[in-house]
């Protein structure tokens, strides 16, 4: 199963939820990349670049580590994929590797929102240094929520990533729907492409629409 929407589409929150209801891996792309960044990897370095002026990170580097986290044990029976494929030249190497292992895909569910929408998502996010945890200063600030960790959030190091400045947003958002068009086309051929309206939905009724097209048992359905 393939997850795509534009930054701030509220993708990544769809597919952890989508994974634990399917008890599934949620595998994103982003998260490796993240992970990578923090411990100054040779990957994450050359990455990095990519990431903060916005732009897609190359298809040779997302393509071999996509591969290897598909290939360990917990993916056998099923996953959700969250940020790749990003263009077609990334679907094609999916469908040679799912070909290799006599698999398919069953769904490619697309979220779309309005993009003033994302831009006002993405600009209000802030995140914690040191559990990860993800904040929006105008709908769930952390001085509401606090830690999930317990700890007294005035302590915590809450920061706006580089690349959810609006400037950035908007570009992160034309490279976007410049390269991900031609992998809507192509997946709309195949049969498995469906669309989720996003826009001024609560992450429950988003969550509600995607099982309406997987099905209570994820067992494929017709769009």
């Amino acid at each position: 199963m393939v997850l795509l929407g534009a930054p701030g589409a509220g993708k990544g929150t769809q597919a952890y939820e989508l994974a634990r209801f399917l008890d599934a891996p949620h595998i994103s792309t982003g998260d490796i990349f993240r992970e990578n960044l923090r411990n100054k990897t040779e990957l994450g370095q050359r990455a990095e670049a990519y990431m903060n002026s916005g732009q897609l990170v190359p298809d040779s580097l997302v393509v071999e580590i996509v591969r290897d986290r598909l290939a360990q044990p917990d993916c056998q029976n099923g996953y959700v994929l969250d940020g790749f494929p990003r263009s077609v030249g990334q679907a094609e190497a999916l469908d040679a590797f799912l070909e290799e292992r006599g698999e398919q895909l069953d769904h490619v569910i697309q979220f779309d929102v309005d993009e003033e929408e994302i831009i006002s998502r993405l600009t209000a996010r802030r995140s914690c240094v040191d559990c990860g945890a993800i904040f929006n200063m105008r709908t769930d600030p952390p001085e509401e929520r606090g830690c999930p960790e317990g700890r007294d959030i005035s302590t915590c190091d809450i920061v706006q990533r580089s690349d959810d400045t609006e400037e950035t947003v908007r570009e992160r958002i034309r490279v976007y729907r410049e390269s991900t068009q031609p992998l809507l086309d192509y997946y709309a051929l195949t049969g498995v492409l469906s669309v989720v309206d996003s826009s001024g939905a609560g992450p429950a009724e988003v969550f509600e629409r995607v099982k309406a097209i997987v099905g209570a048992d994820g067992a494929k359905k017709t769009p």
